[in-house]
């Protein structure tokens, strides 16, 4: 990825030419101007200067080799951070004020635990880094208490596939792994993952295990701790390997304690996983809701109703307005003409600008068929408009590509992030108003007008996952403080109201202060306990998921 922002160097979402796009956000949120603030040359960046002891780098030179080792100015900028709002403010600002000293890059467990060995010995704190795409502060080069200095480890060499049994349909692959590398090496034998994270591009399978990641069909396919089967971590003090099985009943799950452990207990270096034949035919589509509430009554009823598609989002009206901004101006007369009678149809029958449903069906011919009727009956009932495969098919095709928009809306001094949450049935709607009222007024307490809107994500049937985007103009020469305030009293209200701390973003350093609030005095006890056990030197990635 680029240093100062997310993705790849040649690729832009740019506001230039989307008149629609900036008519919404000036009515938003106010003139974001066509005066650019870009990211400072690289030239200007200051690094802090390495601080691990001199004779450290030498020591990892002998026992790994030079090619595996880097204290390269570039590589330990692109290791200090992740891609987080604040992430991408102090990187664009130059505001770096700390790096890891040493940049190392593993090719095999016996490195890791070579690695491991001296970092501990010289107590030097440990980052492991996957694609570098959290945000929530989970791959920052924090510093343990009284560590001598900080070395990221870089699994990118481990990223092998190494076995598929077509038998059992499950393959095994090294935790480096990049999603499309995974994906590609998976095809090439007529199976996939199914998890597709809009981190997907440059995320790693170790990062999914390690921050329980959900792919965007997660709805059908579950989250990545649904797909695990087994995996090996090195820790500071030795190795662990589950094994691989459809179910056991061996006690408390030890794969459920390494998933989601965010590194604060060891690397994963390996994981057995079940992967699935590609799907036959696939059936994306949209349906338009009169309102929100039309909209999750049928998803619930969708849910229910056991039909299991791959994709069932539903978005705000505020999102709505987004996605049709989105998509730009007709290309042709034909078109306009055609999108211009059907707005004005969709006017008469009162649906206004609604609330957008994103229905996705993956399977044989005849199961989706039978699954897209079913669905479709369900959602009539409740005033849902089909709008055919269309809008399905443009989300398939741009639904990595939204990331890049920030860059720019950065550009132009717009705060512009992300929250998820997850509830119960019962709790969507009033979690989902809190939430909404909460970002209006503490944006407005600033002086700003914000634009706020929210999708549901993720499916169960007992509830579903809440994602909000939130943007308004920036505080200038308070931005960082401006966030803290907005993530502060947001993550309040989600405590407050019954939603979990995260669903699929994972805790790192932002979440952190509300972890106990979230499980309780007890059940930190316990966590502090294995993480004694599995790493007595507080060595692995210090201030994430633990304070």
């Amino acid at each position: 990825m680029k240093w100062w922002g997310w993705g790849a160097e040649d690729i832009t979402f740019a506001l230039e030419g989307r008149t629609e796009l900036l008519n919404l956000l000036e009515e938003c949120i106010g003139p974001v101007g066509t005066e650019k603030t870009p990211p400072i040359p690289l030239d200007q960046i200051r690094l802090p200067e390495p601080a691990t002891p001199d004779d450290l780098p030498s020591k990892f030179e002998s026992l790994l080799g030079a090619a595996q080792i880097s204290t390269d100015r570039l590589v330990r900028l692109k290791h200090s951070l992740g891609r987080s709002y604040t992430d991408l403010l102090r990187l664009r600002q130059g505001q770096i004020d700390r790096a890891p000293d040493l940049v190392l890059f593993p090719r095999s467990p016996t490195d890791i635990e070579t690695a491991l060995r001296l970092a501990t010995e010289n107590h030097v704190s440990v980052v492991p880094f996957g694609g570098g795409t959290s945000v929530v502060g989970g791959v920052e080069a924090l510093r343990g208490n009284a560590a001598a200095g900080a070395i990221t480890l870089d699994l990118a060499n481990l990223n092998r596939v190494i076995d598929v049994d077509e038998k059992s349909d499950v393959a095994i692959m090294q935790a480096g792994l990049s999603g499309p590398a995974l994906e590609a090496a998976l095809r090439e034998k007529g199976y996939t993952l199914q998890h597709f994270p809009q981190s997907f591009e440059f995320s790693t399978l170790g990062g999914w295990i390690a921050t329980r990641s959900a792919g965007q069909a997660s709805t059908k396919y579950g989250k990545i701790e649904d797909m695990v089967l087994g995996l090996s971590m090195v820790t500071p003090v030795g190795s662990i390997t589950t094994k691989a099985a459809p179910a056991a009943a061996n006690g408390p799950s030890m794969n459920q304690w390494l998933i989601g452990s965010e590194g604060i207990f060891g690397i994963i270096t390996e994981a057995q996983l079940k992967v699935y034949r590609i799907p036959a035919t696939q059936n994306y589509r949209g349906l338009l809701f009169k309102t929100l509430y039309d909209g999750l009554a049928a998803v619930r009823a969708i849910a229910a109703a056991q039909i299991h598609p791959a994709v069932l989002r539903l978005s705000d009206m505020e999102e709505t307005k987004l996605s049709m901004a989105l998509k730009g101006k007709p290309t042709s007369f034909a078109e306009s003409l055609k999108q211009d009678l059907g707005w004005r149809y969709l006017q008469r029958k009162g649906y206004g600008w609604g609330c957008l449903m994103l229905l996705g069906l993956e399977g044989h011919e005849k199961e989706v068929a039978h699954q897209c009727r079913s669905a479709l009956a369900i959602a009539r009932r409740y005033d849902g408009f089909d709008l055919g495969r269309g809008p399905g098919r443009k989300w398939l095709k741009s639904r990595f590509e939204l990331p890049y928009l920030r860059d720019d809306l950065l550009d132009r001094r717009v705060l512009v992030d992300t929250l998820e949450t997850a509830t119960t049935w019962r709790n969507v709607l009033p979690l989902y108003h809190a939430l909404t009222d909460t970002l209006t007024q503490v944006i407005g307490a600033a002086g700003r007008k914000a634009l706020v809107m929210a999708h549901i994500s993720h499916v169960y049937s007992t509830g579903a996952s809440l994602y909000f985007t939130f943007a308004c103009r920036q505080c200038a020469g308070a931005e960082l403080e401006q966030w803290r305030q907005i993530k502060q009293a947001a993550t309040d209200c989600i405590m407050a109201n019954h939603g979990v701390l995260s669903h699929h973003h994972g805790i790192g350093a932002d979440h952190a202060p509300w972890l106990e609030q979230e499980h309780g005095p007890l059940a930190m006890q316990a966590m502090r306990a294995v993480k004694q056990t599995l790493d007595p030197q507080g060595i692995m990635n210090p201030h994430k998921l633990l304070l």
